[in-house]
């Protein structure tokens, strides 16, 4: 029973994509996906704009935390020499020295971690430019395949019209009627050709009587005809 069902299931599968087969054009299916590989080129474009934008973003913010580390470490230094001057208490200066060197270090951390991001991002930017430009090239070798293909469905769509009327000629009978007037030609060819041999008997019958009466007479009809002309008073 099973094995029926399985069977039965096949042939339904068999006959859904028959129909859909049928149903669907090619060629617009081709454009529709082509439409939907720009639409997701466009979308990977944005990303890819946006995937930038951070990276850069963040180089920048890092960049900012490098500066404001160095400046920490300047301002620790000028403190130092402030003291070693005189002009400051030691102990206050290396106080503040410390807190700059601390902000300093908090810099530099939030400096690296910054980098580690940006260079996360720049490698996503890249990795995204690379996908892009293959479906760039996937589209493009996708249009050239569809002008290829409107180009052959237009030619077979010629083809199959004149095949159809040719067929179209066959099944009118215009090949029987052609029969049946070749038919007619012969039958009149054939009545032609008795119509000359009744003409042709027919002369041969004149000329043989014609034949016959310039032919000399025999003495016995001669004879005869001299009886003839005593009996008509002619002698």
């Amino acid at each position: 029973m099973a094995g029926i069902l399985q069977r039965l299931f096949k042939i339904g599968q068999a006959e859904a994509h028959a129909i859909v087969n049928k149903l669907e054009d090619p060629i617009k299916l081709t454009e529709q996906g082509i439409r939907d590989l720009k639409r997701d080129l466009t979308t990977a474009m944005e990303s890819l704009a946006e995937v930038k934008a951070l990276a850069i973003r963040l180089r920048r913010q890092m960049e900012d935390f490098q500066r404001a580390a160095a400046d920490y470490e300047k301002k620790a230094l000028l403190i130092l020499e402030k003291a070693k001057r005189g002009e400051m208490d030691l102990q206050e200066a290396e106080r503040l020295a410390l807190e700059a060197l601390g902000r300093k270090q908090e810099n530099e951390e939030r400096a690296k971690q910054l980098q580690v991001d940006c260079q996360t991002q720049e490698s996503m930017a890249a990795q995204l430019q690379v996908k892009i430009e293959q479906l760039k090239k996937q589209i493009s070798s996708y249009e050239n395949e569809l002008i290829t293909l409107k180009a052959r469905a237009k030619t077979a769509e010629s083809m199959k019209k004149i095949n159809k009327q040719l067929a179209q000629v066959d099944s009118s009978s215009t090949i029987a009627m052609l029969e049946r007037m070749k038919q007619k030609v012969r039958e009149e060819e054939s009545l032609a050709e008795a119509y000359g041999a009744v003409v042709a008997d027919t002369s041969s019958v004149d000329a043989k009587l014609e034949k016959a009466l310039a032919a000399p007479s025999s003495p016995a009809v001669s004879d005869a005809l001299a009886e003839l002309k005593r009996k008509a008073g002619l002698l």
